[in-house]
């Protein structure tokens, strides 16, 4: 009875195992396994834990706003390489030097990456409600252009999406995916944050409006 029993249990474990298999091959067959991934790792960008730290960096960025007019102060922010040449999605050239001047948001990122997808939701609320004040570049790494140009299109996001028609100057040289640089209007790159977040959060919002 006892090796009936536990048979009967391999037999139910490998049949778990089965199904899981067949879910999984099913998913990276149909390239769904990017969005569920995507979508697990949103319960982690909920409790804020990712976010970069903007608290320091709009403490700086007020310092030197308050020092200006008294003696020359060295920045404690590098100025950003604004040598990128970029192509729309309707093929159109683009240089990044065209937004000189305004706070831009510069964001790497690829349909194959799950971290990618999960802050894309709150990358498209922050567009939305600042889209107005703040110059987006969702720069897809993606080998075909269409790929993001279909996903964009699929998710309703309408996000301004580029591809590189250039070299990435060094300092937007990232070993990781998704990547986010901060521009500011004084042309100094504020942040670097490598790995995903959520941009919704109103304390980055508060950090963008510190940046004008």
């Amino acid at each position: 009875m006892a090796n009936k029993i536990k048979n009967k249990n391999i037999k139910r474990t490998w049949i778990q195992y089965g199904v899981i298999a067949v879910v999984a091959i099913t998913l990276y067959a149909t390239g769904l396994h990017t969005d569920v991934i995507g979508f697990a790792q949103r319960g982690l960008l909920a409790t804020g834990l990712m976010n970069p730290d903007v608290e320091e960096i709009a403490e700086l960025r007020q310092e030197e706003k308050e020092n200006e007019g008294e003696m020359a102060k060295v920045s404690d922010f590098p100025k950003a390489d604004f040598n990128l040449q970029l192509i729309d999605k309707d093929g159109n050239s683009k240089s990044l030097a065209e937004l000189k001047g305004k706070v831009i948001f510069l964001n790497f990122w690829a349909t194959w990456c799950p971290p990618c997808i999960a802050e894309m939701p709150s990358i498209d609320k922050l567009h939305e409600e600042m889209g107005d004040e703040v110059e987006f570049v969702m720069l897809s790494l993606d080998q075909d252009f269409e790929k993001a140009k279909a996903f964009d299109k699929r998710k309703g996001y309408d996000l301004p999406i580029y591809a590189p028609a250039s070299n990435l100057p060094p300092m937007f040289q990232s070993s990781a995916i998704p990547t986010t640089f901060i521009i500011d209007t004084d042309g100094n790159l504020v942040l670097t944050h490598e790995g995903m977040a959520d941009y919704s959060d109103p304390e980055f919002k508060k950090f963008l409006h510190s940046l004008k």
